[in-house]
């Protein structure tokens, strides 16, 4: 069962409450293959989206999520604000609360800002991301998508490849993916994978030839194009050849490896067009069902119990 006031991150969120999530997300994924996708669930509460760093497919993705439980929508933008003109974001997140909000949907590019409003102020808050700290819509939608694939989260093996170091989808992953008993492997350049990250229960590797014959699922992250400038790798053309994910690759594997992406994609970096667009793929169905998840979280946390109709 449910209860938490907040969705601040996976850590620490007990196996129970990650399948309650997943199990009212698939009674909302049934919803959104309705000719009338509109339920009254969330009618008469205000949802305040409060972007600090730019987002288009959480920012969308919440917002439908929103509507589609037909809550009042405010959507706040740092670069179109008083943040511009020196305002913090306490004293902007009070102001906002002042007009009687019920929930809040933060992204920030400050590591534990969520953390943050949810000791200030008296709204449900939903972290959309925080620095490099977490992501967990995003993981739980990726686990929903796992599980509705493979049929479990258990006894799977996922691995993580790419820049594990400055990915919030990785940590969100790699806490709730240990949670329900996966193992977790994660792949990538020496450079890009955090010290010590052996600690959370995870298995490290760098080459990734070695890994395509024991994992059932690959999250394939973005590669940040400035971790380049940086000098963390060579060149675009290298990190392709030693960890893009290519169907010369998957034709290695003994299994079926589901292919999954957070997006945006860099095509031709991290990924091939023809493993993108291939019968492995489920990175259209990621963005589908993470509507569910979304619209399951922000149900929750209203206090939704009864069943969904």
């Amino acid at each position: 069962m449910f209860s938490r006031k907040h969705l601040l991150g996976l850590d620490g969120v007990a196996q129970e409450e990650i399948i309650s999530i997943l199990d009212t997300a698939r009674s909302f994924r049934e919803v959104l293959e309705r000719p009338i996708k509109r339920l009254p669930t969330l009618q008469g509460k205000t949802v305040v989206n409060l972007f600090y760093e730019p987002s288009t497919r959480t920012r969308i993705s919440f917002e439908l999520a929103e509507k589609r439980l037909s809550a009042d929508i405010v959507n706040f933008s740092a670069s179109a604000s008083s943040v511009k003109k020196g305002e913090t974001l306490i004293d902007t997140v009070r102001n906002i609360e002042a007009m009687k909000i019920d929930m809040v949907v933060v992204r920030h590019s400050s590591p534990g800002a969520a953390h943050l409003l949810a000791r200030v102020l008296n709204a449900h808050i939903i972290n959309a991301g925080d620095g490099g700290h977490e992501h967990p819509t995003q993981a739980l939608l990726d686990m929903f998508t796992i599980r509705e694939k493979k049929g479990r989260l258990d006894q799977l093996t996922v691995a993580l490849v790419g820049d594990i170091s400055h990915s919030r989808v990785a940590m969100s992953n790699i806490y709730g993916l240990r949670t329900m008993g996966a193992r977790v492997l994660v792949c990538g350049p020496s450079t890009l994978i955090p010290r010590h990250i052996e600690w959370l229960g995870v298995e490290v590797y760098h080459n990734i030839d070695e890994i395509i014959e024991q994992v059932d699922v690959m999250n394939i992250l973005r590669l940040q194009l400035e971790r380049q400038r940086r000098g963390l790798f060579p060149s675009l053309r290298e990190y392709h050849n030693y960890f893009g994910i290519t169907r010369e690759r998957l034709e290695r594997a003994t299994r079926p490896i589901l292919i999954m992406h957070p997006g945006p994609m860099n095509r031709g970096v991290e990924i091939s067009s023809d493993v993108a667009d291939s019968e492995h793929s489920v990175i259209l169905e990621q963005v589908t069902n993470g509507l569910a998840v979304r619209m399951a979280i922000l149900y929750l946390l209203a206090g939704g119990k009864s069943e969904i109709h």
